[in-house]
């Protein structure tokens, strides 16, 4: 795949339908269908398929959603990027997925599991970032939680933009709001966040505000975005390049290593 400075990334922002994969997947299939050929990047909630269940038992995916995400990615000619609750042996992870056009893929188990949610008694731990790369791109793969461990996603890879899928409920979006703003700024990257919308099995309520925050923490989408909708955002790699020249901060990290 050849290198472009600049890139199209869509986010899609929806209600998921409660524990129930077959739905999810018919409806985010519509949704990427729509996007086919006019974008490189689509990014999708976190557990697209079921919503956040703490159930996985006879909902969770299995490598059958490698091969559903690079039919679309294949016709659509784009990466895309969410997360599922994936069973692996005899073991539950919150298993992000970035799957390129081509066929070949990078994965991402969740670092931060949501203990108010009881998240860490039945998805195992991922142990450390990843990143992809795609079109000369880096790409950092973080799923929603991992938004308020800033140092899991200091930027030390030298990477280009950092992406958070979520499902975070409105009683705290103000916090969803500040810190991936804070994250585009201190690590000099755009930041992409993309939440649900809707209410889940649980009765918590969603109301997206997914965003791109540039370098310098500016928004890419008029604020707040509450409605079930799909925002396309061009990134340009000469606004990263050009600021890190100019504005050297990364430069000025404190050493340390995390262990």
């Amino acid at each position: 795949m050849k290198s472009k400075e600049d890139i199209r990334v869509s986010l899609i922002q929806t209600h998921l339908v409660w524990e129930n994969p077959k739905a999810n997947l018919v409806e985010f299939s519509r949704k990427l269908e729509q996007l086919y050929g006019i974008t490189d990047l689509v990014i999708l909630p976190e557990m697209f398929t079921t919503g956040f269940s703490m159930h996985p038992e006879e909902l969770a995916s299995d490598e059958k959603i490698y091969k559903h995400l690079k039919a679309h990615a294949k016709k659509g000619g784009f990466a895309i990027y969410g997360s599922v609750m994936f069973q692996e042996g005899n073991r539950y992870v919150n298993r992000g997925i970035f799957m390129r056009p081509n066929g070949t893929y990078t994965l991402y188990d969740k670092k931060h599991r949501f203990t108010l949610a009881g998240e860490q008694k039945v998805y195992d731990s991922g142990k450390q970032p990843v990143i992809a790369d795609y079109l000369g791109w880096k790409f950092n793969l973080q799923i929603c939680y991992d938004l308020r461990f800033p140092v899991f996603a200091r930027n030390t890879q030298d990477y280009d933009v950092l992406i958070y899928v979520a499902n975070w409920p409105v009683p705290r979006v103000n916090a969803w709001d500040a810190l991936l703003k804070a994250r585009a700024i201190e690590n000099m990257c755009y930041a992409i966040g993309v939440n649900r919308t809707g209410v889940d099995g649980s009765g918590m309520d969603y109301n997206g505000h997914s965003q791109v925050y540039n370098v310098l923490g500016e928004e890419s989408i008029e604020h707040p975005w509450e409605n079930q909708n799909i925002k396309t955002v061009l990134l340009k790699k000469e606004h990263v390049l050009k600021l890190r020249s100019k504005l050297r901060f990364l430069e000025d990290r404190d050493p340390f290593t995390l262990i």
